[in-house]
């Protein structure tokens, strides 16, 4: 398993970054961006010193999603990080009806025992209206999805 050291988000910062990475949410570059700054900060990781020498990222992707605990996984983290990331996905996306596509697709990348869970569950569904051509519901979903976390 990822090694989770107290009061890190490593272990969900790989997870939310795989999860994109996989979907094309992200780019190769910005997964190592992310994966160098994790491993300066905590150079004795293995398992980001693991991840750095790994130059295969689908591999790369493998190993995180198969040796985490998603059991442990701290979800409110979790959700905290994704949703962060989409809300950028979403502001630079003006097609909504592709952006609809790609989040059902994303949430389907979820793991299981969070797929039920809001705000991950509004994924499934939020592209809903759009097949009788209802946009406008559809953004208010979206934005009230990614204003859920808002403190």
């Amino acid at each position: 398993m990822i090694n989770r050291r107290a009061g890190n988000t490593i272990v969900e910062e790989l997870l939310v970054y795989a999860i994109l990475l996989y979907e094309d949410l992200v780019t190769e570059n910005e997964f190592s961006k992310r994966l160098d700054e994790l491993f300066l900060n905590d150079p004795e990781n293995e398992d980001l010193l693991y991840l750095e020498w790994e130059t295969d990222i689908k591999k790369a992707i493998i190993y995180i999603r198969t040796n985490i605990d998603y059991n442990n996984l701290e979800i409110e983290r979790f959700g905290r990080i994704l949703i962060s990331k989409l809300k950028a996905v979403y502001v630079n996306c003006s097609d909504i009806k592709c952006f609809a596509s790609r989040m059902y697709h994303l949430w389907e990348s979820l793991p299981g025992n969070i797929q039920n869970i809001e705000p991950f569950w509004t994924l499934c569904y939020a592209d809903d209206p759009l097949s009788w051509g209802d946009e406008e519901q559809t953004r208010n979903i979206y934005e009230y999805m990614l204003d859920y976390y808002k403190d």
